[in-house]
């Protein structure tokens, strides 16, 4: 995936213009930095700018930050995106979640039933292409899953489908630590 050359161009912040140039300091604003995959997406300054409000639309939601990162993780690994499994590895370290966390995640398990269950649901959404059965609603209903954490569950996984699907377009060049190759994606 990422070990070829890039498809788009990574567009830099110091000598962006118009949009770009804007959506690119929001970008570095949220994130404290520029990756890559966002230096490509502000080629298309409508897509970045839409994916950037989603996900800042999606940050003051009732989701933790933990099971944001889960989703995310999680997503990705499903969609064999190694820019973005990378991506938030790096991410969920940097907040906190442990290696085992880490790890359990990628193949949608976990310790504690209520995000196990949240996990089964991310993994069928993907699965069923959203079209989940009444029973993986009821499963969710009786880890004590609202109506309004699994619509932001939803919104989460396509947030991050659309960023998995443009990496594999762009191709941008890795700028996260490899995940470890003995691990699954």
């Amino acid at each position: 995936m990422n070990s070829e050359t890039p498809r788009m161009a990574m567009i830099d912040p110091q000598s962006a213009t118009g949009a770009a140039k804007d959506l690119l300091a929001k970008t570095q604003a949220q994130l404290g930095r520029t990756p890559n995959l966002y230096r490509a997406m502000a080629n298309a300054p409508a897509a970045l700018d839409g994916y950037l409000s989603f996900r800042n639309a999606l940050q003051s939601g009732v989701l933790t930050k933990e099971m944001r990162e889960r989703i995310a993780l999680l997503t990705a690994e499903d969609n064999g995106c190694e820019y973005c499994v990378s991506a938030h590895l790096f991410r969920g370290e940097k907040i906190g979640m442990s290696q085992a966390d880490l790890a359990g995640t990628r193949e949608a398990r976990s310790e504690d039933p209520r995000i196990a269950a949240g996990l089964a649901f991310v993994r069928g959404v993907m699965a069923h292409k959203g079209d989940v059965s009444d029973d993986t609603l009821a499963a969710m209903r009786a880890a004590s899953w609202s109506d309004e954490e699994i619509g932001e569950i939803v919104a989460h996984v396509a947030l991050n489908v659309f960023s998995n699907y443009f990496n594999h377009v762009a191709r941008p060049e890795l700028d996260f630590p490899l995940p470890d190759p003995s691990q699954r994606l």
